[in-house]
């Protein structure tokens, strides 16, 4: 049988620091899909979805802000008619789809200011408008006089699907601090739960059958947990390129030096500092 040609998706790790006390340094936004999606049904992931064709128009890469179609290619090179600025469009749409965040700015580079009850009810009003199909998301930003702000998106990594499954993603995944004045929402037409953890405890957790996820969630955690801070964490990607894809760069590159003893699911340190 011949495989299935893998769609262009993006997902999104949204990080913030740990309160004061906690035994991780970091916490991880994930959902649970619902049990019903065709793809993945029921497993816990990092908030995404595919790439679709008006993330790539050029209207949208006219209202993206902080990153040019030229620097995105060098970070991501285009593929399969994809633009790659799509994939930081595409991020931050299914982050507002997802999680109510909306990463976006004015024409001046002005971030949002969410604490506003005014430009939260217009938060809002966009999401309703694009679930609702009314128009596209690019034109929908166009509205607000507001700009998708691809500046705190960090590229990550890239996986895609094995050629076993009948629905396969070519999917590109991001680093993302929470915005200032604003908090995840549960939304329940894609998901069922939404919550922060702890990565070194997300993964024990999925080692002991707790919580299914594919390899994308399980190796995202590992990652995350190396760290031990946010500061330490974000100064790693201040390049902006990929750290690993797959197998391969997953043993050839930071699991290789990895003190599997030492590492926080494995052997937990206790509370820090």
């Amino acid at each position: 049988m011949t495989p299935a040609d893998p769609k262009p998706a993006a997902s999104v790790l949204l990080v913030r620091a740990a309160p004061g006390g906690a035994a991780e340094p970091l916490e991880v936004y994930m959902i649970r899909r619902q049990k019903g999606m065709k793809f993945l049904g029921g497993y816990y992931a990092f908030p995404g979805g595919k790439v679709d064709v008006e993330d790539g128009a050029g209207d949208a890469a006219a209202r993206c802000h902080g990153l040019t179609s030229s620097e995105a290619e060098a970070l991501v090179p285009r593929a399969a008619g994809v633009p790659s600025l799509a994939y930081w469009m595409t991020s931050v749409r299914e982050l507002l789809e997802e999680t109510g965040l909306l990463l976006a700015c004015d024409a001046g580079g002005r971030a949002i200011d969410a604490h506003d009850p005014l430009v939260a009810a217009r938060i809002d009003r966009l999401r309703k408008s694009l679930m609702a199909g009314k128009a596209p998301f690019a034109t929908l930003l166009t509205r607000e006089a507001w700009y998708a702000d691809a500046r705190p998106l960090r590229y990550l990594s890239h996986f895609i699907t094995p050629t076993s499954s009948p629905i396969r993603f070519s999917a590109r995944f991001f680093l993302c601090p929470v915005p200032v004045d604003q908090l995840p929402r549960l939304y329940t037409e894609e998901t069922s739960e939404g919550f922060w953890i702890a990565p070194g405890i997300g993964y024990q957790r999925f080692c002991a059958g707790e919580m299914a996820m594919a390899e994308p969630a399980e190796y995202g955690l590992g990652y995350l947990a190396q760290f031990d801070s946010f500061d330490d964490l974000w100064a790693a990607h201040a390049d902006g390129a990929h750290k690993f894809h797959g197998i391969i760069d997953r043993i050839d590159t930071f699991w290789k030096e990895f003190d599997w003893n030492a590492a926080p699911w494995r052997n937990p340190r206790g509370p820090r500092s």
